[in-house]
C-alpha cells in the first residue's frame, strides 16, 4: 500500500461544503460511541447498522447526504477506539486504558469505492454524495495516472491550516533493488547530534522547534490580544489563529522532511541498521528535557527507517538501550557517566571516545549477537527458545562467532521469503 497526496482547490463554497460533511462524519462517529455506551454488548455490526437508521431519521437529514459506506467509514473509526480500549483492559495495561473519547474538532472524512470519481487525466476529482460539493482539482507532485480507480481503495480529505488535501490509498507493492555490500552500522539517537553510528559520523540536531520559537510566542500573544472573552470572535481572530497553526504546521512537515531523508540515506548506504529500542513515552516524562526529545522526532525516523528497510530488503534490528551508554565498547568495563560528560575514558584499557560513540558500537554488538543466534541456533525453536534469546541479547554483548560467518549469510537472509525483513527477536 502507498498513499499519494494532492491537494484540493475549490471555491470557498465548496469548502464550506467539504466542512459540512466532516461535521456529519463527527456526527456519526459521537453517535455510534455513545450507542455503545447506552447499551451492552454492542458489536461492529451493530454500529454498522446504526448508519442506516441515522440515515433513514427524519430528525436528522443531514446524515443521509453522507454517502453510505463514508458512514460506515466513521462507524469503523468508533469501532476501532472502543476496540482499542478492550485491548488495553485485557492486557492489563498500566496507567490510562485509553477509553474512547468524543470528538469536538474533526478534520477529516473517509470515502471508501463510492462517493468520488476521478477524470480521465487524473487532474480533477469529483465528490458524488449528498453534499454536491462537485469537481475540485487536483495539484500533485506525483500523478495518478498510472493507477486505476480500482487499485484505490479510500480517499481521505483532510483540513489543515493551509487548505483541504486529499489522500490516495493505493493498492501497490513498492519494492526497490538494493545492491548488497555487507555494511553495517549501529546507530546512537541523542540530543545533541540526531544520531551518532558506529564509526564517529554524526548527523546534526536541527532542532526546529528551538528555532521557531520566537516566532510562535509573537503569533500566540497576537492570537491572545485578538481573542475576546464570551464573545463573537473576530476576523482579525481568524486570521491570527490561522498564522499561528501555519507556523506549527510548517514545524511538523520540517521534521518529517528531515526523519525521511536520514532514514533513506540510511538505507541506502548500509544493509544491516542496529538502534536502540527507547521508550520515548516514558522518557518524556522527564519536564526538563521533554521538550528536547519531542522536537527530535525519534520515534518518527525510526518508522521512516523500517518502511524504507522493508522497501528496500535491508535489515534492521532495535535492541534494548540498558547500558549502551555505561559499557566499554572495547573491554566491557562498566564506566558511570552522568548526562553532563560527554566522553567515554575506560580506566581499565584507556579507551577514549566520545560517549554517543562508544554507545553506538555496542548498540551495534548487541544487534549483531541477535544476528548471530538467530542464523546458527533460533531458526525452529519454539517461542520459550526465543525468549531465552532475547535475554541472552540483552546481558551478553560479546560476540563468540565470527564475523565472516554472518555476512556470508546476510545477504541470503536479506533475499529471502520475497524482500521481506526477518522477524528477528527482540
Amino acid at each position: 500500500m502507498i498513499v499519494i497526496e494532492a491537494k484540493l482547490k475549490g471555491t470557498q463554497y465548496q469548502y464550506s461544503k467539504l466542512d459540512e460533511a466532516i461535521r456529519t462524519g463527527q456526527f456519526i462517529r459521537n453517535t455510534c460511541l455513545r450507542y455503545w455506551e447506552d447499551n451492552k454488548g454492542v458489536t461492529r455490526n451493530d454500529l454498522q447498522k446504526l448508519c442506516s437508521v441515522l440515515a433513514e431519521n427524519k430528525e436528522t437529514p443531514w446524515a443521509k447526504k453522507l454517502n453510505s459506506q463514508a458512514r460506515q467509514a466513521h462507524a469503523d473509526r468508533a469501532w476501532s477506539a472502543i476496540w482499542r480500549f478492550y485491548k488495553n483492559c485485557r492486557l492489563g495495561k498500566t496507567g490510562k486504558k485509553c477509553y474512547p473519547k468524543y470528538k469536538n474538532f474533526s478534520r477529516s472524512i473517509e470515502y471508501k469505492n463510492s462517493g468520488w470519481k476521478l477524470s480521465a487525466d487524473r487532474k480533477q476529482i469529483t465528490f458524488t454524495d449528498g453534499f454536491e460539493v462537485g469537481t475540485m482539482d487536483l495539484w500533485s507532485s506525483r500523478d495518478l495516472v498510472w493507477y486505476s480507480e480500482k487499485q484505490i481503495s479510500r480517499v481521505r480529505v483532510i483540513r489543515r491550516a493551509d487548505g483541504y488535501y486529499a489522500q490516495f490509498l493505493v493498492d501497490w507493492d513498492r519494492r526497490e533493488e538494493h545492491e548488497f555490500q555487507g555494511k553495517m552500522v549501529g546507530i546512537d539517537l541523542g540530543l545533541k547530534d540526531f544520531h551518532t553510528d558506529s564509526d564517529g559520523n554524526t548527523v546534526e540536531n536541527p532542532r526546529y522547534l528551538r528555532k521557531s520559537e520566537r516566532r510562535l510566542k509573537m503569533l500566540t500573544r497576537r492570537v491572545s490580544k485578538k481573542h475576546i472573552k464570551g464573545k463573537k470572535q473576530s476576523n482579525r481572530y481568524r486570521k491570527a489563529r490561522k498564522a499561528l497553526a501555519k507556523q506549527h504546521l510548517k514545524v511538523s512537515r520540517q521534521r518529517e522532511d528531515k526523519a525521511r531523508k536520514d532514514a533513506l540515506a540510511l538505507v541506502k548506504s548500509n544493509d544491516l541498521i542496529v538502534y536502540e529500542d527507547l521508550k520515548i513515552q516514558n522518557m518524556v516524562k522527564n519536564h526538563h528535557l521533554a521538550k528536547s526529545i519531542s522536537d527530535a522526532s525519534w520515534y518518527q525516523f525510526t518508522q521512516w527507517l523500517q518502511y524504507f528497510a522493508k522497501v528496500n530488503g535491508v535489515i534492521v534490528i532495535a535492541v534494548p538501550p540498558h547500558n549502551t551508554t555505561v559499557d566499554c565498547s572495547c573491554c566491557g568495563a562498566k564506566v558511570k557517566k552522568t548526562l553532563s560528560t560527554r566522553t567515554h575514558r575506560c580506566s581499565s584499557c584507556g579507551t577514549v571516545l566520545d560517549r554517543d560513540h562508544n554507545a553506538a558500537k555496542n548498540i551495534l554488538a548487541k544487534g549483531f549477537k541477535l544476528l548471530t543466534e538467530y542464523l546458527n541456533s533460533t531458526v525452529g525453536h519454539t517461542e520459550s527458545d526465543l525468549k531465552k534469546v532475547k535475554a541472552q541479547g540483552e546481558t551478553d554483548l560479546w560476540l563468540k562467532n565470527s564475523d565472516g560467518l554472518v555476512l556470508n549469510r546476510l545477504d541470503e537472509l536479506r533475499t529471502k521469503n520475497s524482500w521481506e525483513s526477518p522477524a528477528i527477536p527482540r
